[in-house]
Formats: structure tokens, sequence, C-alpha cells
């Protein structure tokens, strides 16, 4: 499937998955009309002093891979980056000890490598989480509610599922989705549950096997998790769910006419951010199952999402 294919597709899918879905029908969240974080709210001291034993060894993975001007993304997104020396031409120096310093500008597209998606990305008909009309809240200076820093620190229990191993598999290819089924055995047999509050982050060998070797093909398909899936997930009343692939769900997709329909039955419909091209690899070599789940992003205001580090520490 090319890029262009992708974008007609999605296009398409917004579409279609747009019947029905006006604001009077919307049931607000269960964390009440004015909520604007979802299931971040699960998140409470008690359950970080229990996440926070999950350490053992007193190691750090970052979960963020590292992005550049070439890194391929969803279109049009992208990347651009240029280092300067401000009133240093010519050799000037500054200050009374001759100093010199370097800034950096950047233009890039929020939505580009590892990423977090906030409440206010993917709805439904021009309506999004907690019955949010999209007249209401969307401005082309910065989303008035739902934006990303408002995202409370996630600090929470992390578990990786490794669907690569389930399925016996060095990668799983673009287009094979994983079901609820699927989930439950390889979690079964890696002897991990899925838990309320949880981080759920899949391991599917996509990001590892194609990102440098063929980025067009990375970029342009990918497996991923089923629409049935991402509502167990949610049923489970986790905090977010997460994947190696920049799009967490399968491309092509798995009902033809909607892609990304998962990312509304996370965030619009549940509260669940999405956590994309998560760098699990080196977790899944390890066998690490769970871990303590860090992330404090970037708080810039109105974002729909942003680019994220999260750190696992085990």
């Amino acid at each position: 499937m090319s890029i262009a294919s992708a974008v007609l597709a999605a296009g398409a899918a917004l579409a279609l998955a747009a019947t029905g879905a006006q604001a009077q029908d919307c049931k607000h969240s269960k964390w009440g009309p004015k909520d604007e974080i979802g299931n971040a709210n699960l998140i409470t001291p008690k359950s970080v002093m229990a996440a926070m034993k999950l350490v053992k060894q007193g190691k750090t993975h970052p979960l963020g891979i590292v992005i550049d001007s070439s890194t391929p993304a969803f279109p049009p997104r992208s990347l651009a980056l240029e280092v300067v020396q401000p009133n240093q031409q010519g050799g000037q120096r500054l200050f009374a000890y001759k100093g010199s310093y370097n800034d950096d500008l950047v233009q890039t597209w929020l939505g580009i490598g590892p990423q977090i998606d906030g409440l206010g990305h993917l709805g439904q008909d021009g309506v999004y989480y907690n019955c949010n009309n999209e007249k209401d809240f969307v401005a082309i200076t910065g989303l008035k509610k739902m934006g990303t820093h408002n995202i409370p620190p996630l600090v929470a229990r992390g578990v990786l599922i490794d669907m690569a191993r389930h399925f016996n598999m060095p990668f799983l290819p673009a287009g094979k989705y994983f079901t609820e089924k699927d989930v439950q055995a390889a979690a079964k047999a890696q002897k991990v549950e899925v838990r309320e509050g949880d981080v759920v982050l899949f391991h599917t060998g996509w990001t590892d096997a194609k990102l440098a070797s063929d980025p067009k093909s990375w970029v342009s398909g990918e497996p991923g998790l089923s629409e049935e899936c991402a509502s167990w997930l949610a049923s489970k009343n986790v905090v977010a769910v997460g994947s190696d692939t920049w799009g967490l769900e399968p491309v092509p997709p798995q009902k033809e006419g909607r892609p990304f329909f998962a990312h509304v039955i996370l965030l619009k419909e549940n509260g669940i951010y999405i956590l994309e091209t998560m760098d699990t690899g080196a977790l899944a070599k390890q066998g690490v199952r769970e871990f303590l789940f860090v992330l404090g992003q970037a708080r810039i205001r109105g974002t729909v999402q942003m680019i994220i580090n999260p750190v696992a520490i085990y």
C-alpha cells in the first residue's frame, strides 16, 4: 500500500466512520462532563507507589527512538532542524570572556516519531472525547481543551506483550492484526496480565525490522491491534496503549474503509492515550514484561500530539 493510498484510505475511513455520531447521542465520560484527561485520572499516589515496586535492577531504557529530517512519517508530516550562532557572524565573540554559543530552530509536526496522541486527536463527525465538538475547542492557534499540556505525568505499571514471539515471527507483516484472544493467549504464555491503570505496549518487531532497512515500506504499512482488541483493552480500564509501529493499527486496515478506527475507540470513546513508535525491541529481547513507565511530555499549550521519550525502569 502506497503512502498516497494510506492517506486516501484514512480519509475514506473517517468519512464512513462519521455516520451516526451526532453530538446529541454522545455519552459523557465517567470522569464527568468537564473532564479533559480521561483515564489519566487513574494515576494516584497509591498507584504510583505500587508501580515503583516493579524496579528490581535499577535499569532504564528509553522508549523513544532517535528521529531526524529523514525519518518517515504519516504524510504530510516532516521535521527540519537548523543550528544557528546568533550575532556571531565573522567570528564575533560575546561577553568579556569571548563567549560563543549555539541555538537551534526546529520546524516540525509533533505527530512524528515517538509520540503521544492526546484526546483531541481523533474524533468522529467532529465530536471528540467527552462530547467536545470541534466547533467549540479547535482553533488554529491550539486546542482550547484537551491539549497534551494538560496530561499529568504518566507514572504507571508498564506491560510489554511480545506479539512477534506469540506468532513465532521475527516481525509481524504489514496488515496483520492481532485480536483480543491473541493478546490474552500471548499474555498468559508470557506470564503477564493487563490490569486497570496500566500502560500496555505491544512488540511487533516492525520498526526494528523495517525502519532502517526499508523506510518507505515502514511508513506505507504496519501490523497492529484489531478494533475488538482495542475495545477489550478499554474494558480493562488501561491508561494508554502503544506499540513499536507508527500508527498502532494495521495498514492495510482490518476492515475496509476503517483504518485507525481503534483510535476512535480508545481516544474518543474511552479517554485512553495512544503511544506510537515505541522502542520495545531491547525490552522484548531481555524478556522484560513489566516495568515502571514514566512520561513527562513537553508542555506546549494546546497541542494535539507531542514527541516523547518515555522511560522504562525495571
